[in-house]
């Protein structure tokens, strides 16, 4: 099988460019090729392109959010096949060892975090997916491609969020961050029963996004608001029932915990650029239980179901749209956040299928 296809590369820390390399191909019976038809930029690949992410190969083609179209399955696939659309999960992840087991494929045994970090990954034309019967996920014909594009790492995070928070009926819930995770996060927290949600933010932009949305029900911009007081104000008094933590900000992880009612839990989705510090002896006596951690995505076909039933609909994220060859423009518009952007999607200019797999 030959031929060549544009990809997005990463060399070293700070250096993308866009390559020309040769097609993936089948390296072990589980794996399946797909044809990339969408795929978004990420927070996490500014990391990795800043040289944050020790794991990361040098020579990766980056990327790990996307959907697209099965073209090729190795001999042992039996969930997906060609001509099949699926939304892809962020996770490789094996299915049957002792983490796989009990869901938290984020530390599977064999994978983990791999495409468009220590794999290939998506911001390309087609893609190699290892255990692709855990890594694909099949679209129902009536949703569209950016319909399920976040499903399996934003949306997925923003529900793990949700899900680690221990959020009961009628709960005030806060959440730090109203970029794509937190957005995420507040529609979830609507799904497990939350009464109240408080999206804090410094952009004016998305807090209004998320009012305007029904994901929350007020709004604080810690740019100008005392969040601690505003929080105890609407919650009378007493603190959130449940913090999210999805900003990732300098001081952020303080204001999770600060704005917490005792016995509260405080779920940290966030990704650190640096160290952050566990104050126990100013929190002595508030009795929080914190949840941390990188997403174990294991509900992206129930994720696709609550889509499919109009119960979550995350589209309103999708700020700008390009094409693969202008996808370094789109990284910058997205680290800047400009025109108010809240994700890039990327679409491969070529829209023939040009890979044809042996008889």
């Amino acid at each position: 099988m030959n031929g060549t296809m544009t990809a997005l590369v990463w060399r070293d820390a700070g250096e993308l460019r866009l390559e020309k390399r040769p097609l993936p191909h089948i390296q072990d019976p589980r794996d399946a090729i797909v044809r990339v038809t969408l795929s978004s930029i990420c927070a996490s690949d500014l990391h990795i392109r800043d040289g944050a992410v020790p794991r990361a190969r040098p020579g990766v083609i980056l990327g790990h959010e996307f959907v697209g179209e099965v073209v090729e399955i190795g001999p042992e696939v039996r969930k997906v096949r060609p001509g099949m659309r699926v939304a892809a999960n962020v996770e490789t992840f094996c299915g049957s060892c002792f983490f796989c087991r009990h869901d938290y494929v984020n530390n599977c045994e064999q994978g983990g975090w791999e495409l468009g970090c220590r794999i290939d990954g998506c911001q390309t034309e087609y893609v190699r997916v290892p255990f692709a019967d855990n890594g694909l996920n099949p679209i129902p014909a009536d949703l569209t491609d950016e319909e399920v594009i976040f499903v399996g790492d934003v949306l997925s995070s923003g529900y793990f969020g949700a899900e680690l928070a221990e959020i009961r009926p009628g709960d005030t819930v806060a959440v730090l961050g109203a970029g794509p995770v937190g957005l995420c996060a507040m529609a979830c927290a609507r799904l497990f029963g939350a009464g109240r949600i408080i999206a804090v933010d410094l952009l004016e932009s998305r807090l209004c996004l998320a009012r305007a949305r029904g994901w929350a029900d007020d709004a604080i911009n810690a740019a100008g608001e005392d969040v601690e007081a505003r929080v105890r104000e609407l919650s009378a008094g007493k603190g959130a029932d449940a913090v999210i933590e999805a900003a990732g900000g300098g001081d952020t992880f303080q204001t999770a915990w600060k704005i917490a009612r005792p016995h509260a839990c405080v779920a940290v989705v966030a990704m650190y650029a640096e160290a952050q510090s566990l104050p126990l002896h100013r929190m002595y006596g508030k009795n929080l239980i914190f949840k941390t951690g990188g997403v174990d995505a294991v509900h992206c076909d129930r994720l696709i179901r609550l889509i499919a039933e109009g119960r979550l609909d995350m589209r309103p994220l999708i700020t700008h749209r390009l094409p693969l060859e202008r996808i370094l423009e789109g990284y910058d518009i997205f680290e800047r956040k400009s025109g108010n952007c809240i994700k890039c999607v990327v679409t491969p200019a070529t829209a023939e299928q040009v890979f044809n797999p042996p008889e």
